[in-house]
């Protein structure tokens, strides 16, 4: 389905629960969030019921994302489920890697494509600080998990942060030199408990390209993406430049979010939501109520006009 700006909408990305087994500074707060009662959440079988409800209008590309998605009890079984759905060609989730030591192989079964890994730093002691407790090895054990079962690409999400890790750009984009990994950095967005973090750590990504001069345009055949991707001569890895501030992407958005609490947001950078719940008690389908949230998505964002909105928290969206 097409929305008013003539953007195909194909991408549900799908936050399955907002409760995660790290507090990272700029996500959410360091005291986590009330746990939901499980009456207060979609249920696997709403999120299958609506997954199936945009595969009718268009949508063959999911994304899990939460929180952290595998700490959800039966994580494996919705996997399995969505796996299912013939028209689903692309099945990913974003995680932060600690748990996929134990799950991975399971997933790659069940139906799973690939995953996001974040990572800000390969610091172990500036990862405890931005993680406020998790260690780095975990994460690395969880890339090798992944590497194992043969999920590929693996590309790992870092936000680039002024003052914390823009001194390990370079370690970032060496570790595509032997690694068939994609290092994706992504500009610190200003949402919920990011805003007043992000104030005065903003970066662009600009200064990647300033520090590493010798990376290459890539020219992708799949351009359904946010990243702008380039190489190191010889480099088994790309880098991506993920710009949602300094070049935003709306022109090429084709996806919807919807949070694990029944809202779905069309735009990430707007606190405009759809209820999914309450319009289902009005008798509306699942394709009504996605044809809806389709036609609210707006020409672009207007983040920089309104620095009071965006109060939900990253967990709460899946980004």
């Amino acid at each position: 389905m097409k929305d008013h700006y003539g953007r195909k909408i194909n991408y549900m990305r799908l936050s399955i629960t907002d409760l995660c087994n790290l507090r990272c500074v700029y996500c959410m707060p360091e005291e986590g969030v009330e746990k939901h009662a499980h009456t207060k959440n979609l249920s696997f079988e709403e999120m299958l019921d609506l997954i199936k409800a945009g595969v009718a209008l268009g949508i063959d590309k999911v994304r899990l994302t939460g929180g952290e998605p595998l700490v959800r009890h039966g994580i494996v079984d919705l996997v399995r489920e969505i796996g299912r759905i013939p028209e689903i060609k692309d099945l990913t989730m974003t995680t932060n890697g600690i748990l996929l030591p134990k799950y991975a192989k399971e997933l790659k079964k069940a139906g799973l494509t690939r995953v996001n890994i974040s990572l800000d730093t390969f610091d172990p002691d500036k990862y405890h600080q931005i993680t406020r407790w998790g260690h780095i090895e975990d994460v690395l054990a969880g890339i090798e998990a992944a590497k194992e079962v043969g999920m590929h690409p693996i590309k790992i999400n870092t936000v680039l942060i002024k003052g914390f890790n823009d001194d390990e750009i370079g370690s970032f984009v060496n570790f595509t030199k032997d690694h068939e990994v994609d290092i994706r950095f992504i500009e610190l967005m200003p949402l919920g408990e990011s805003i007043s973090f992000a104030e005065n750590k903003y970066l662009s990504n600009d200064e990647v390209l300033r520090q590493v001069p010798e990376l290459q345009p890539v020219v992708e055949l799949d351009k359904s993406g946010p990243a702008i991707y380039y190489r190191l001569p010889g480099a088994k890895g790309k880098v991506g430049l993920i710009n949602p501030i300094s070049k935003h992407f709306c022109k090429e958005c084709n996806r919807i979010r919807v949070t694990s609490d029944g809202k779905i947001k069309p735009c990430l950078h707007s606190d405009f939501e759809i209820d999914i719940v309450a319009l289902r008690k009005e008798g509306k389908s699942y394709e009504e109520i996605l044809k809806q949230a389709i036609g609210e998505k707006p020409e672009q964002h207007h983040i920089d006009e309104n620095e009071k909105q965006l109060l939900r928290n990253m967990n709460e969206i899946g980004g």
